[in-house]
């Protein structure tokens, strides 16, 4: 299957209807899709990405193999209860944890400030399109994530000598809004289900960027559109670089859908987040029905 691409740029150019109707497309056929022309520079998505392997080459690697994961791999290791993956959270706004990394100097924090200011622009202009395909206001989503979270799940997933036993991330959907995805350009892994079958995202040297739908968006569209289930395979050869930043709704923010039918509604996102934990690898419809049930007996 090839994976819908989106120009960014066309969106406000004289192809700007035949641009909004493959946004609409993505969204409502797949749930992820990859952008071009986004405006983020390559130098900087260089950096980016080599800042990480070398930060991880350092720090985290030795730790990693060191670990009880690695150590019990096909003796107690539980397959479907584990993540080959070494992986650390960045929060950026509405505060930001940098400070908690104090072998991340001052040349990346700027750089990666930077990043992010580029990377929200992406969102932020998704945002207003999938807003209106909904054929709701063009600021709709931004106002209701306003002010929105913003953080990026950094991640490798390193060689595994037996990746038969493991999944490097087991099958899930994502909690919040759009994630906007810097992938390996070399080694693959993440696959994401469509019509019955698991569909291989394969790494790009172009530097489009990746973005997926979150559950926050499905249920804001009233499930036109759709967060899609996807995995990450482990690797005998090669440790996968993994980028990904969350734009997602403010932990106050009010989410429901234009129109009420299958899907709970205003309950704050922190309250979602709270059910989310304890059901990330479960069925997504369970979740959803769970939260309906406990919000209409409220």
């Amino acid at each position: 299957m090839e994976i819908p691409v989106i120009n960014l740029k066309a969106l406000d150019d004289d192809k700007r209807t035949e641009a909004m109707a493959q946004l609409h497309d993505a969204c409502e056929k797949w749930g992820f899709f990859w952008v071009k022309n986004h405006g983020i520079d390559k130098n900087l998505m260089d950096k980016v990405r080599d800042f990480v392997n070398c930060h991880y080459d350092k720090y985290l690697e030795k730790s990693f193999f060191d670990s009880d994961l690695v150590k019990e791999l096909g003796l107690k290791t539980k397959a479907l209860e584990v993540d080959w993956e070494s992986t650390y959270f960045l929060q950026h706004h509405p505060k930001s944890n940098i400070e908690d990394f104090p072998e991340i100097g001052a040349e990346f924090r700027d750089t990666v400030e930077i990043y992010i200011h580029q990377l929200t622009k992406v969102a932020e202009k998704l945002a207003e399109g999938i807003s209106e395909n909904l054929g709701l206001a063009k600021d709709h989503i931004k106002k209701t994530f306003s002010p929105p979270f913003i953080g990026t799940k950094v991640a490798k997933y390193p060689n595994c000598p037996d990746p038969d036993r493991v999944f490097g991330l087991r099958a899930h959907t994502d909690a919040g809004g759009i994630i906007l995805l810097l992938q390996d350009d070399n080694v693959p892994g993440l696959e994401f289900y469509k019509d019955g079958k698991w569909v291989p995202v394969t790494p790009n040297k172009d530097y489009k960027i990746f973005v997926n739908l979150g559950d926050q968006v499905e249920i804001m569209s009233n499930g036109l559109y759709k967060s899609i289930s996807h995995r990450v395979r482990a690797e005998k050869e090669g440790s996968r670089l993994s980028i990904a930043t969350f734009y997602n709704p403010g932990a106050n923010s009010v989410i429901k859908p234009d129109l009420k039918l299958l899907y709970p509604g205003g309950y704050r996102f922190k309250e979602y987040l709270d059910y989310y934990q304890g059901t990330k690898f479960g069925d997504k419809a369970a979740r959803f029905q769970a939260l309906k049930d406990m919000f209409n007996k409220e």
